[in-house]
């Protein structure tokens, strides 16, 4: 039988282990899903106490699976649990937690990336964007599939604050492969440093809180796991729309390797590429030799701000997209040469 961490005075009544759990209902991992099963509850209890004081809390979990991590959420002694799980072959398993914890645990069969969380707890638990973060938690272990999908989707719902965030700054705390978990937090001028890196930190505090080896898992994965905090800001530090701050983040790191110029450049269509390009670099005072990578929050901020600009004196360059410019291009050149054969052919 199954002894759960010392996360609170309530614990769950005594329950088959999540090993013979899998066992019992003939689980096994979808490797086309990217599942791992998380068996250890001393991690799994660590994972819950990093996302703070769950006393009275409403969490909505994502991927629960088998239900490790939904054990160690409601001995934790939270008021509410939701979960959401896609695979309908995990549905008996937490059945089986929710059995043990009447009234505590909710089980919806759904998609994470299409659950609208925003209408499933109730709307006294909202707080002022301005205001502590609510009693409401995100607590999940991707698949590795979904998951930077996944953060990107939370990622936008926090600049429009909704989605998960109508409840106010509601913090996440969510795992990752452990490249994925580094990209996040990484700082200006890391090789780690990615898109992911600004959009999140542009938005909210990271932290990557610890890191949990693949042979913890089962079946192992490639690669080892980190855990990921997330507490939205108050202020953005990039005060755009997120479409606009995505699209000057992509385009930058598009040439990761490359002077930030180059992918710049690909902001403007190609007849006015260079003088364009220059403005947007010389009104943001942007050294054009940077590398993506050494360009702050601060720097994008200003790479922003100019490009903004810029759209509004002309409305249509932010629906410009260079790769459907190429696109027409290289059809254009297929019917010339097809063309061109006809002509000769007669």
């Amino acid at each position: 039988m199954a002894a759960s961490g010392k996360l609170s005075t309530c614990h769950l009544p005594p329950l088959p282990t999540i090993r013979e759990i899998i066992k019992l209902l003939r689980l096994q991992a979808a490797k086309q899903l990217s599942q791992n099963f998380l068996l250890d509850l001393r991690l799994t209890d660590k994972i819950v106490r990093k996302a703070g004081n769950l006393t009275n809390a409403y969490v909505y979990e994502v991927g629960p699976g088998p239900g490790g991590i939904t054990r160690s959420i409601l001995n934790a002694d939270v008021a509410e649990l939701l979960v959401v799980e896609k695979d309908t072959r995990f549905i008996p398993g937490l059945q089986m937690l929710s059995d043990a914890a009447p009234g505590k645990l909710r089980i919806v069969h759904g998609d994470v990336l299409t659950f609208k969380v925003e209408k499933a707890f109730s709307e006294s638990l909202k707080r002022p964007w301005e205001d502590d973060p609510p009693n409401v938690h995100i607590i999940g272990k991707l698949p590795f599939s979904v998951s930077t999908p996944l953060i990107i989707k939370w990622l936008e719902n926090i600049s429009c604050r909704d989605g998960p965030f109508v409840y106010g700054r509601t913090q996440m705390t969510l795992t990752f492969q452990k490249e994925v978990a580094e990209r996040l937090a990484a700082n200006t001028g890391s090789k780690q440093r990615s898109r992911l890196s600004v959009m999140a930190q542009y938005l909210c505090n990271v932290r990557h809180i610890f890191t949990i080896p693949g042979q913890a898992f089962v079946p192992k994965p490639e690669v080892d796991v980190g855990v990921v905090h997330f507490t939205p800001l108050i202020q953005p530090k990039i005060e755009q729309p997120f479409k606009l701050v995505e699209k000057v983040v992509q385009n930058v790191f598009q040439f990761r390797r490359k002077y930030c110029h180059r992918g710049l450049r690909m902001l403007f269509p190609e007849a006015q590429r260079l003088e364009s390009t220059g403005r947007l670099l010389e009104l943001a005072d942007i050294d054009p030799t940077l590398r993506p990578r050494q360009l702050s929050i601060s720097h994008f901020k200003s790479l922003c701000d100019v490009y903004r600009k810029m759209c509004d004196e002309d409305p249509q360059l932010f629906a410009y997209n260079f790769r459907e410019e190429l696109k027409r291009r290289k059809s254009k050149n297929e019917e010339k040469e097809e063309d061109d054969a006809e002509n000769y052919r007669l």
